[in-house]
């Protein structure tokens, strides 16, 4: 009876925590911009410091990214396996060679002729029928996300909302969220998707209202191992520092191992970084002619013709 009891308290305490925290720990579905950014008004930039996002993250840091007491942990948790299987319902009916990710730097700015051509090609793959997934942060994955925004609007349009996005070049200033919502509001998009999967560990860095679906999760290793797994159509690799870099060894060790059946394409955009500036795919390539990785399927180039002429033929491949 003592144990049943002492079960049944620690049960109701639990219940009473639940309700406490700021997030829904049985969320039944994914986020999106009008959700992650509940609270927000675009016409008073300073509300981005009150929408349910910036509270959860707040709440996040006082009660520890490792979180300091089981009952939060567990809350966390819960949260994030309230988010995988909304994830997998998302999911349900795409075939997963269409799944194609990019990765690439949070700093990069929407100025910056790299993040155009992340547009281009993230738009171009988007109307030729793939789910673009990535980080859902800023920078390069920002990028993925308003190329698959601008799925079916004309190249005159992209360059009007690209010249927009100018007044506000990275993540860090006022008006990067509310220059966003605006193209939203200007240009709407009801046909095609894509997916972010942002993460509080990094809720300084502002998740992109770009991303018709986000999956946010409390748990950075979760998140970056279901975009790997996940982009079973191929991952391109736009410049970027040490998350990229963990992201390209992530991605060829599960290449190499075949651990989910397959081993996709792994591109690299950007012949001169990733072969003088970052010279990752020489390594690669050194590697693979050694022995010491098998099944890589590498490319390199700085071709957006050639990235979706790529990725469609490995779509076409029969299993």
């Amino acid at each position: 009876m003592i144990s049943t009891d002492l079960t049944r308290e620690r049960i109701i305490a639990l219940a009473d925590y639940f309700e406490y925290v700021p997030y829904d720990v049985t969320r039944k579905e994914l986020y999106n911009a009008e959700s992650l950014y509940s609270g927000y008004d675009v016409k008073h930039p300073e509300t981005a410091a009150d929408c349910y996002d910036t509270q959860v993250y707040e709440y996040y840091l006082k009660t520890g990214k490792h979180a300091f007491s089981a009952k939060e942990s567990l809350a966390r948790s819960l949260h994030d396996h309230s988010i995988n299987r909304s994830l997998s319902e998302f999911l349900e009916g795409y075939d997963l060679r269409t799944i194609v990710g990019i990765m690439g730097g949070h700093g990069l700015l929407r100025t910056d002729p790299m993040y155009r051509e992340i547009v281009l090609v993230s738009k171009r793959l988007t109307e030729q029928g793939f789910l673009m997934i990535s980080g859902g942060g800023p920078g390069a994955m920002e990028a993925t996300h308003l190329g698959a925004w601008m799925a079916g609007y004309s190249q005159a349009d992209v360059e009007a909302v690209l010249h927009r996005l100018h007044v506000a070049p990275t993540f860090r200033d006022e008006q990067w969220l509310s220059s966003a919502f605006q193209v939203i509001r200007d240009y709407p998009q009801t046909r095609y998707r894509s997916l972010g999967l942002p993460t509080w560990l990094y809720g300084h860095e502002p998740s992109t209202p770009f991303a018709t679906h986000i999956a946010k999760y409390f748990e950075n290793a979760i998140r970056e191992d279901n975009i790997l797994t996940l982009a079973f159509g191929g991952i391109i690799y736009s410049p970027g520092s040490a998350g990229t870099m963990q992201e390209i060894f992530q991605d060829a060790v599960q290449n190499h191992y075949l651990s989910y059946g397959i081993a996709s394409p792994m591109i690299f955009l950007g012949t001169q970084f990733w072969n003088y500036d970052m010279p990752i795919y020489p390594l690669l390539k050194h590697l693979v002619k050694k022995g010491k990785y098998k099944n890589l399927l590498l490319t390199l180039t700085d071709s957006n013709e050639e990235i979706i002429q790529t990725l469609i033929d490995f779509r076409n491949l029969k299993a």
